[in-house]
C-alpha cells in the first residue's frame, strides 16, 4: 500500500478516473478545473511553452458543470472537451494531459471547490501508485497562463527541497490587451492593487504569515495535501480556506521565480473572488475597488505588539494589558474572552517564541477578516484601494513616487519580491 491508499478509501469523492498508470519519473501533475472554459488550448499552449523540467509531468483538466447548468455551459463544455482533443492530437506535448468530464454529478453544492478537489485527490491517487509523498500537486484555473519557468520553479524550488510543503506562486492580472474592454481592465487593475495593499497590510501590522490565497497560485505536495485533509468542497473561496488548513504545519512561502496570470474576467460563477469583484464593479460603474481602511490595521499592528508581551501574565497584569488596546479591539475582543484565551496558551506553551505561534494559529486570518468586517461595520468607513495602498506604502516607511495606478501596482508587485 502506499502512503495515501487508507485517506484515498475514506476521503475521495469518486473511483479512480485515470486507468493508465502514472511514469515513474512523474514529478508534477497540475490540475486544472474547467467550468464554460472553451478557451481552455490558451492555457494548454502556456504549458507547452514552459521549459521542460527534468522530472515527468502530467496535466489533468476536470470539465464539470452543476447540476443546474444552463444550455450555454452545457455547450462550453462539449467545445471544451472537442478542443481538448483536437489539441492532443496536433501537439507533441512534453507532458502527458488527461481529461475527467463530470457532467453535472449530483453530489450537492458542487462548485470550484469540489471540482479542485476532484482533481486534486485524482493526483493523490497517482502519486500513491508511485509512493512518491514528495509528488508536487499545482492548481491552475482554465482561463489563466503561466510563464515559461512555471514547471522547472515547481522542480527545483518545491519538488527538490524537502523542508518545502506549499506555496503560492507569484500572480499578475493583464492590464491591457485586447481580449477584454477597458472597464474590466481597470477594475482588475484596482482589484489587484486591493490584493496587494491587503498583503502589505497584513505585513505592516506584523501578521507573521502573509501569503495570497489566488486558487490558481496554490501548489501543494502529496503528502501535505493528505494531511491537510485536502481540497474543501467550498462553492466559494476553497482558495483562501485551503491554504489557511496548510499554513500551520509549516513549510509553506511564496514562489517568485515564476508567474501564474489570472484571467480579469467577468465571471458568475462564484458569489465573490476576482470575476465577482471585476463583473460587480462594471455593473455598478465604479472606477474605484474599496478596501479597508488603514487605520484598522493600525490597530491590529499595536494589538500584536502588545499580544507579544502576554506570556504567563495572570490577573491584574492580563487587565493592565488589555486597558492598553485601541479601543476598536476592544469592542470586537471582550476582555474576558481574551483574557481565558491567553491564559489557555501560556498554559499549553513554555517559551514565548511557541507563545506566540499559538496565539497566531488562535488569531488567524479568518480571525482578522472577522474583525476587519466588524470594525467597518462600526467604526471605519472602506476608502478607495489606491488610497490605501499609497498610505500603507508611506506607513512602512517606504517611498513611492509615481503618479499613476498602473506605477502604484507595479511598485506593489515589486515590493512583494524585494522585501
Amino acid at each position: 500500500m502506499g502512503f495515501a491508499s487508507s485517506w484515498i478509501i475514506s476521503r475521495t469523492l469518486f473511483p479512480e478516473f485515470i486507468k493508465e498508470a502514472p511514469d515513474s519519473n512523474t514529478g508534477i501533475i497540475a490540475v486544472i478545473p474547467s467550468c464554460n472554459e472553451p478557451a481552455i488550448t490558451s492555457l494548454l499552449d502556456s504549458l507547452e511553452a514552459c521549459i521542460r523540467p527534468s522530472c515527468n509531468v502530467e496535466v489533468i483538466v476536470v470539465v464539470n458543470a452543476p447540476a443546474d447548468a444552463g444550455e450555454d455551459i452545457t455547450t462550453n463544455n462539449s467545445l471544451t472537451l472537442q478542443k481538448i482533443e483536437s489539441w492532443k492530437e496536433n501537439n507533441k506535448s512534453f507532458f502527458r494531459l488527461f481529461v475527467i468530464n463530470i457532467e453535472k454529478p449530483s453530489l450537492k453544492g458542487w462548485g470550484v471547490g469540489l471540482a479542485r478537489k476532484t482533481g486534486m485527490d485524482e493526483a493523490l491517487r497517482r502519486f500513491n501508485d508511485l509512493d512518491l509523498p514528495e509528488g508536487v500537486i499545482a492548481c491552475l484555473d482554465g482561463d489563466c497562463t503561466v510563464s515559461s519557468d512555471y514547471f522547472i520553479s515547481l522542480e527545483n524550488e518545491l519538488l527538490s527541497k524537502v523542508n518545502r510543503n506549499a506555496c503560492s506562486v507569484r500572480f499578475e492580472h493583464p492590464l491591457s490587451g485586447k481580449e477584454f474592454h477597458a472597464g474590466e481592465y481597470n477594475a482588475i487593475l484596482q482589484y489587484e492593487i486591493h490584493l496587494r495593499y491587503y498583503y502589505q497590510a497584513l505585513k505592516y501590522c506584523g501578521f507573521p504569515q502573509v501569503y495570497h490565497t489566488v486558487g490558481s497560485t496554490i501548489v501543494v505536495k502529496a503528502l501535505a495535501y493528505m494531511k491537510s485533509g485536502g481540497m474543501n468542497r467550498r462553492e466559494a473561496g476553497e482558495d483562501f480556506y485551503f491554504v489557511q488548513k496548510l499554513i500551520p504545519s509549516g513549510g509553506y512561502f511564496s514562489l517568485n521565480s515564476a508567474t501564474v496570470y489570472p484571467s480579469p474576467r467577468i465571471s458568475g460563477r462564484v458569489p465573490f473572488g476576482t470575476g465577482h469583484a471585476v463583473g460587480r464593479m462594471i455593473e455598478k460603474g465604479e472606477k474605484e475597488f474599496m478596501t479597508y481602511h488603514p487605520s484598522a490595521f493600525e490597530d491590529l499592528r499595536s494589538f500584536f505588539t502588545l499580544c507579544s508581551d502576554a506570556y504567563c501574565l495572570v490577573g491584574e497584569q492580563l487587565d493592565n494589558l488589555y486597558c492598553r488596546f485601541p479601543e476598536p479591539v476592544k469592542i470586537f475582543l471582550p476582555a474576558d474572552l481574551w483574557k481565558s484565551k491567553i491564559m489557555e496558551i501560556s498554559a499549553n506553551t513554555s517559551t514565548p517564541e511557541s507563545f506566540r505561534k499559538r496565539f497566531y494559529e488562535w488569531f488567524n486570518m479568518f480571525r482578522i477578516v472577522k474583525f476587519l468586517n466588524s470594525l467597518h461595520q462600526h467604526i471605519y468607513k472602506k476608502i478607495p484601494a489606491a488610497v490605501a495602498a499609497k498610505t500603507i506604502i508611506s506607513m512602512s516607511g517606504y517611498d513611492f513616487k509615481g503618479e499613476s495606478d498602473i506605477e502604484l501596482l507595479n511598485y506593489l508587485r515589486e515590493l512583494e519580491i524585494r522585501f
